[in-house]
């Protein structure tokens, strides 16, 4: 599912207009994204934790030469799915 076909859902269940409902989703992105920014967490019970992860500098080669590189220190944004999700995608069976 693309973007544009969140928001089209998002629209179609919520009875709002496909500009309120694009509107919500891009509110919703951007409210993460400056929060991970600023290094917090985003929890949302039952669904997921977003968060961000360090990476350790490390060593790498170049695949094209085979040359060592270095590989700088860095962040990246992390989501673990909540338990009801996990449910949800992978149902025990009876």
């Amino acid at each position: 599912m693309k973007k544009g076909e969140l928001v089209a859902e998002f629209a179609k269940r919520t009875e709002m207009s496909a500009t309120a409902a694009n509107n919500a989703v891009n509110t919703f992105i951007a409210i993460v994204t400056e929060r991970l920014k600023k290094g917090d967490t985003v929890g949302i019970t039952g669904f997921g934790t977003f968060s961000v992860a360090k990476r350790a500098a490390r060593k790498g080669r170049n695949p094209a030469t085979g040359a060592a590189i270095k590989i700088a220190a860095s962040k990246t944004p992390k989501f673990t799915a909540g338990a009801t999700l996990k449910a949800a995608v992978n149902p025990k069976k009876k």
